[in-house]
C-alpha cells in the first residue's frame, strides 16, 4: 500500500476508506451478530492505517495519529475483559479526536492551497466525509449520557448505533431533514444547528476555495515569463 499511495491520488484511498467504513456499519446493523461487530473494529483499524499512510504528515502529527489509533486498538481490546460503559465513551472520544486531527491535516493540504487538480477534488469529498462522521461521534457520545436524546434512537453499544447515527448526521449536514429521527434534549439540539451550520458554510468555503485556486492557476498561466 505504502508503494502505491502517492501525493497524487492519496485521497483516492483515503475517500474509499471511508466510504468502506461508512458500508460496513450499515452492514453491521443488517446482519447482526458479535462476529460483525469485529469486522467493523476491523475496517475501523484499517481505515486508521489508510489515513495514516496517505496523509504524509508531519512526524508530530504521524505520532500523535498513531499514538490515538493505538489507544482505540487497546481500550476496544480492554472492553472484551472490562465491559464498562466507559469504555464505548473513551473509544468514540479516541475515534473523534482521530477524525479531528485527520479533517484539520487535509483542510490544510487542500484548501485554499496551490492549484487544483482530481485528487484535490476528491479530497474534498473526503472532508464532508470525516465532517459527517466527526458529528456522528459527538451523537454517539451525547447517547452515552442521555440515552433519550434523540427521538428514533436507543442507547446500544457504539457499533450498533454507528449506522443510524452516520445516516442522521449526514441527513443533518445536508439540511434534508426527513424527521425519522429528531433531537430531544437541549444539547442533542444545540449539536444538530451546529452541524447543519457546518454543512452550509463548508459548501461556500470548499466551492469559493476551488474558484479562487483556479483563477489564481490560470492568471499564473496568463502571466508572461
Amino acid at each position: 500500500m505504502g508503494r502505491t499511495i502517492s501525493a497524487k491520488n492519496n485521497f483516492f484511498y483515503l475517500t474509499a476508506s471511508l466510504i468502506i467504513l461508512l458500508i460496513s456499519a450499515t452492514l453491521a446493523q443488517a446482519l447482526s451478530g458479535s462476529w460483525f461487530d469485529w469486522v467493523l473494529k476491523g475496517v475501523t483499524l484499517f481505515n486508521f492505517a489508510v489515513c495514516l499512510i496517505s496523509l504524509q504528515v508531519e512526524k508530530i502529527w504521524f505520532r500523535l495519529l498513531i499514538v490515538i489509533a493505538a489507544g482505540w486498538a487497546i481500550v476496544s481490546v480492554c472492553k472484551l475483559f472490562f465491559p464498562f460503559r466507559q469504555m464505548d465513551t473513551l473509544i468514540l472520544l479516541l475515534m473523534l479526536c482521530f477524525f479531528l486531527g485527520t479533517f484539520k491535516i487535509i483542510a490544510r493540504k487542500i484548501l485554499f492551497t496551490g492549484s487544483i487538480d482530481v485528487n484535490k477534488v476528491v479530497g474534498s469529498v473526503a472532508l464532508f466525509l470525516l465532517l459527517g462522521l466527526m458529528w456522528a461521534m459527538v451523537y454517539l457520545i451525547i447517547l452515552e449520557f442521555s440515552p433519550q436524546a434523540f427521538t428514533g434512537m436507543t442507547q446500544l453499544p457504539w457499533g450498533e448505533n454507528f449506522a443510524n447515527v452516520t445516516y442522521f448526521s449526514f441527513v443533518t449536514l445536508t439540511t434534508l431533514g426527513y424527521g425519522d429521527i429528531s433531537p430531544l434534549s437541549e444539547i442533542a439540539r444545540v449539536a444538530v444547528y451546529l452541524e447543519a451550520i457546518a454543512g452550509i458554510f463548508y459548501m461556500a468555503i470548499v466551492v469559493a476555495s476551488l474558484v479562487g485556486a483556479s483563477q489564481q492557476h490560470r492568471g499564473e498561466k496568463q502571466d508572461p515569463p
